[in-house]
């Protein structure tokens, strides 16, 4: 299953497309704001708000350890460096 442009998630569940997310909190300690949010990985709760937030997907983005131009390069070359 992917997600598509503008789908709504809850913390706990799992990111289905990587890509950019505009996270809205509860409205008490912060604005709206983007974060990165990686496939297979859950979306977190906030360390104020709890599960509130809720993350919007704004656009998608491949994780470049997963672009056929990078596999296998990003960490060897990481660690030659």
């Amino acid at each position: 299953m992917s997600a598509k442009v503008g789908e709504v998630f809850k913390p706990g569940q799992t990111c289905q497309q990587s890509g950019i997310y505009q996270v809205t909190h509860d409205n008490y300690h912060t604005e709206t704001h983007e974060v990165t949010c990686v496939f297979g990985e859950p979306f977190p709760p906030c360390n104020h708000c709890g599960d509130h937030p809720r993350f919007r997907l704004v656009r998608l983005a491949q994780h470049i350890s997963n672009n056929d131009h990078f596999k296998g390069r990003t960490q060897a070359w990481a660690v030659r460096r």
